[in-house]
């Protein structure tokens, strides 16, 4: 069966409600909304002023995570007190209320019955204070993952520091330090990240929501400090209640773009295997690759 993935070329905030009202859902009670704050230097990730009119609608809190890598990567958001004031000069805490989930420990640990690499994921421990979930990502290219969508902010983007250092070295370790020497290779990581996708999404089942905004397509993802200029034009904002589809949809528009940086673009999907991370996200059955495009 076919997920619905509504589709416009329009690139506004008011574009963005419009979007989310078509799925025809109200996400019920405490709503985390999860967006990617951009790393310190970073100039592509999509600013709090675009978001605004979509988080008031839904009355969200913006929640984030500390990364895994700090400063040798350039990166600020590896320590909380650094994080905040981050997310402070972005703009964040201006417009929002925002919760850094894993600002405290310890982790929340949930199972992950069927996963192809990973049996359990390290969270924020926040995460359990919400009732519903909005996932706003910034679609884009990624130096690890190939791409970064709708999936990778369910599971990087929602896990620890020790939940990101497991995602990355596929299991082998929760130190962040040691990660980086075991990185997964382009099947594991892929399927790793599927794995704590599938969590996130099974744990808000019928209470989550998700936005990609095709803009700024860069083949670096928000968490690089100095990231490559955009190489494709924008494309657009997509909405679905299911993140396989989503991510899928996304995938197609830039693969079949009559745009001179869509070989650029791709070239750093598939370098890293990155289209896995859908294939094994269909394959554990918490989304579907087969969608029904609608453009508004």
């Amino acid at each position: 069966m076919s997920a619905k993935v509504c589709f416009t070329r329009e690139i506004t905030p008011e574009a963005v409600v419009r979007l989310y009202r078509a799925l025809g859902i109200e996400l019920p009670g405490r709503v985390a909304v999860k967006v990617h704050s951009g790393e310190k230097g970073n100039q592509n990730f999509l600013r709090p002023e675009f978001w605004k009119p979509m988080v008031d609608a839904v009355h969200g809190t913006i929640v984030e995570c500390n990364t895994a890598y700090g400063d040798a990567a350039g990166g600020v958001r590896d320590h909380t007190e650094a994080h905040r004031r981050l997310l402070e000069e972005h703009g964040w805490t201006k417009y929002f209320d925002v919760d850094l989930m894993d600002a405290e420990g310890p982790d929340v640990i949930w199972p992950i019955p069927g996963g192809k690499i990973l049996k359990e994921n390290h969270l924020g421990r926040h995460i359990e204070n919400y009732d519903s979930m909005l996932v706003l990502a910034h679609f884009k290219g990624h130096p690890m993952g190939g791409y970064g969508g709708a999936l990778k902010q369910l599971a990087i983007g929602c896990a620890s520091r020790a939940g990101k250092a497991l995602i990355h070295s596929a299991g082998k370790t929760e130190d962040r330090y040691e990660t980086w020497k075991q990185h997964a290779d382009s099947t594991a990581f892929p399927e790793a990240m599927a794995d704590a996708a599938s969590s996130v999404a099974e744990h808000f089942k019928g209470r989550i929501a998700y936005i990609n905004v095709m803009k700024n397509l860069s083949v670096d993802c928000d968490c690089c400090a100095v990231a490559e200029d955009p190489c494709m034009e924008d494309i657009g904002i997509l909405a679905s209640l299911d993140p396989v589809a989503i991510d899928q949809a996304c995938m197609d528009l830039v693969v079949n773009a009559d745009d001179p940086g869509r070989e650029h673009f791709m070239e750093r999907v598939n370098s890293r295997n990155g289209i896995h991370t859908i294939e094994a996200a269909a394959e554990l059955g918490f989304g579907t690759r087969e969608y029904e495009l609608i453009e508004l």
